[in-house]
């Protein structure tokens, strides 16, 4: 079906107001706040007239309309974050519309990223969850104070019941649409607080396992509408050729062949490549394929070779004469190191990896003078119309996003590349939109990847084998250097994101962490679970190396380790348990690992065996458990939690960039290995909820433990063989196992 919006204006009126909800404050309009431009696909527009706030709309025949501010990319939050409003406001669930929030960060940004509108870093329920429930308490409010002028009586003989509001003494009821079509608004208007927020025994929605994602069934059925199938009136297509190496230009271009193909419009030098556009994607693809570009040769990332590289990470990690900005500094982990009876050495690197997103990046937009519309799987609408605005050379409040279903992101889509592409040709052709899709080798060649990284790990024990010291050296290109320079410089220059995961809950009396920034010019960017997804590994491994050396068990030093963290020691006993951890397995061993990353607690235990012959790890069974504080869809965590699971198995397996004289060398899904089906291990997640702990990040919790469990599984069946490189190559473990 296509998508074809009509831009629509949003006046604020003399009702315009701002009513504060405890700490937080919300703009809310009355009367004439008109729909919002952008709708989700799946659930059709905002209707009614009747607007509480800015994040709810009712409809005379009882439909509530509910804003998303965040972007649905397959985690679930276009059913969990309106379920919230729906919660506290007491609306019918089954008469609720979900509508795509339009970019308008004064309006719809996440607190927990400075008020911008960004989907990331697990942030969305964590940041979004009080505003929203307040936003919901403060129409619930809203909704009692007019029933109560319509029926004459005190407010407080009211109650509300899903969709309705009840008077028991006298019978009556109103429901939320008759109230709507009045459009009696209270005055002076009520505020709402935390007070007005329902307790956990009174939740309707927020914990049930019967609350359907609302997004499945359109994606089922075929109908659900993703970046990739915007379809607007007068439509063009463009495609890019980009600079086989970064930072390089087209020094000529022999467009002689490209211009032949039929349906080409024009082709357009571009500083970092070569434009098409057409009149389709495919007439677009074959004059791209069929241009012939002579490139600079200036680019630093000629010089960059990710194999040397590696090397190069894993010497500067051990080189302590070589300081590092750091992270954290508790006690003299140096001193206690130096001084202690035992010290376990331990290097670890990471290659790069791809985000690998099912749906290839795309966008579509349209300039008309100063004004722009862009039609985009984006994570992050407020940067997009930074990105948009300085390619088309306006500001960022000319700038419209409508942002559609995201067929992955994991961090991909903050990036601005294929949001310029499509700006830089569209304003080639003025008035009329041009959607830019990139094919799959555009894609896995030209992505913004996981930096490589080296850890040199140093723990100091005493005579009875306790820590006494931990140093943790983490050396990787900076993603904030780029994409938040201001941050990175305030900081020192310390990448904060880069370093999470070395942060740990364990309990050691010295503990410090440093980083040492590389710089070969090579972009690279945000993926899932980012520096836990790295540093977790390091941490987890070499705890097994403490309890080996200790001589016990890597589930009793945890707990040890997390004594006076309940939460921790929870989630790896009970993963214990449902692992059967003491029971032997012929030809199979067991390896565990725990995180506690963005606020959640996850412990998880595999199952592998090996074949020494061949290098070949498989991986049976993994059971997780997981602490996520307030679980506000069970059912859904345990689905975010298996995806995230393959995922962390995948990058630990298989995955890696390699990067010769600047080149990526893979190109596509049979040279960039991912876990296939067949190679699945058996799941089993178990969620544990604490409601008296606020909501943690659910998205990327489950992919940090995946990794060292493994290696922490084939040293237990090894005799003590210790995995240090991800991925775990067939050849590299068999170098392992050779010693």
């Amino acid at each position: 079906m296509p998508v074809h919006v009509q831009p629509r204006a949003t006046p604020l009126s003399r009702r315009s107001f701002l009513v504060t909800l405890g700490a937080t404050g919300i703009a809310v309009a009355f009367g004439d706040l008109l729909p919002p431009a952008h709708a989700s696909d799946i659930t059709g527009a905002a209707v009614g007239d009747f607007a509480p706030n800015a994040w709810v709309t009712i409809a005379a025949d009882g439909t509530v309309s509910l804003i998303c501010p965040a972007v649905e990319m397959g985690q679930g939050v276009q059913t969990a974050l309106p379920l919230l409003i729906a919660e506290d406001m007491d609306a019918d669930w089954e008469k609720v519309r979900v509508v795509q929030a339009p970019s308008d960060a004064g309006k719809y940004g996440n607190p927990g990223f400075y008020g911008i509108q960004l989907t990331g870093g697990s942030e969305s329920t964590r940041g979004y969850y009080q505003l929203l429930r307040l936003a919901g308490a403060q129409t619930r409010k809203v909704l009692l104070a007019a029933a109560a002028t319509r029926l004459e009586v005190p407010v407080r003989e009211l109650a509300t019941e899903p969709g309705r509001v009840v008077h028991a003494r006298s019978g009556r009821s109103l429901g939320y649409g008759e109230i709507a079509a009045t459009g009696m608004l209270p005055d002076p208007l009520p505020q709402a607080t935390e007070a007005d927020l329902k307790p956990a025994d009174q939740w309707r929605y927020i914990g049930r396992r019967d609350v359907d994602r609302i997004d499945v069934p359109s994606k089922v059925n075929g109908t659900a509408q993703f970046g990739i199938d915007v379809d607007l009136p007068g439509m063009l297509y463009g495609a890019v050729l980009r600079a086989p190496v970064p930072g390089e230009r087209p020094a000529h271009i022999d467009d002689a062949a490209a211009r032949t193909v039929t349906g080409i419009t024009r082709i357009v030098p571009l500083p970092y490549g070569v434009g098409v556009i057409g009149e389709s994607t495919d007439a677009a693809r074959r004059a791209k394929e069929a241009l012939v570009v002579t490139w600079s040769t200036t680019s630093r990332v000629r010089r960059y070779d990710s194999a040397i590289l590696a090397e190069t990470y894993r010497d500067v990690g051990r080189d302590l004469a070589q300081p590092g900005v750091p992270a954290r500094a508790v006690g003299d982990a140096p001193g206690s190191i130096a001084g202690a009876a035992r010290v376990i050495v331990a290097d670890y690197v990471t290659d790069h990896v791809h985000h690998a997103t099912m749906e290839p990046m795309n966008a579509t937009a349209l300039v008309s003078g100063d004004l722009v519309e862009i039609w985009a799987p984006t994570q992050g609408p407020t940067a997009t119309q930074g990105f948009a605005a300085a390619a088309a050379g306006t500001s960022p409040d000319k700038v419209k996003v409508h942002t559609t279903l995201i067929g992955g992101g994991f961090g991909r889509r903050a990036e601005d590349d294929f949001i310029t592409d499509a700006v830089l040709l569209a304003r080639e052709v003025e008035g009329r939109p041009v959607k830019v899709t990139w094919s799959r080798e555009d894609d896995v060649r030209h992505g913004k990847y996981r930096p490589l990284a080296a850890q040199h790990v140093e723990v100091g024990l005493d005579e009875a084998g306790n820590i006494v010291g931990w140093r943790h050296r983490v050396v990787a290109d900076s993603i904030f250097a780029r994409t938040l320079p201001e941050m990175f410089k305030s900081d020192g220059g310390l990448d904060t994101v880069v370093t999470d995961g070395t942060l740990f809950n364990y309990r050691v009396p010295a503990h410090l962490v440093e980083y040492i920034r590389q710089d070969n010019a090579r972009d690279i960017g945000f993926w899932r679970a980012v520096g836990y997804g790295q540093n977790n590994f390091g941490v987890e491994c070499t705890l097994d190396e403490v309890a080996a050396a200790r001589g016990v068990d890597p589930v009793s030093l945890r707990l040890e380790l997390l004594s006076g963290q309940p939460r921790a020691q929870k989630v790896i006993e009970a993963v214990a348990r449902m692992a059967e951890w003491e029971r032997p397995r012929e030809g199979r061993a067991l390896g565990l690992a725990y995180t506690d990353a963005f606020e959640a607690h996850c412990a998880q235990v595999v199952e592998v065996s090996l074949d020494r012959e061949s290098g070949e790890i498989r991986v049976h069974d993994v059971w997780c458990v997981v602490d996520p504080g307030i679980a506000v869809q069970p059912r859904n965590i345990e689905a975010q939690i298996v995806g995230a699971i393959l995922f962390g198995a995948s990058h630990a397996l298989y995955e890696q960039i390699n990067i010769v004289a600047g080149e990526v060398q893979e190109t596509n899904f049979d040279t960039y290995r991912i876990l296939r089906m067949s190679e699945m291990p058996r799941i089993h997640v178990q969620v544990t909820p604490t409601p008296e702990n606020k909501p943690a990040g659910i998205g990327e919790i489950g992919l940090p433990p995946v990794g060292p469990a493994i290696a922490n599984a084939v040293a237990r069946l090894t005799g003590g063989v210790r995995l240090r490189h991800y991925p775990f190559l067939p050849e590299r473990v068999k170098a392992a196992l050779a010693g």
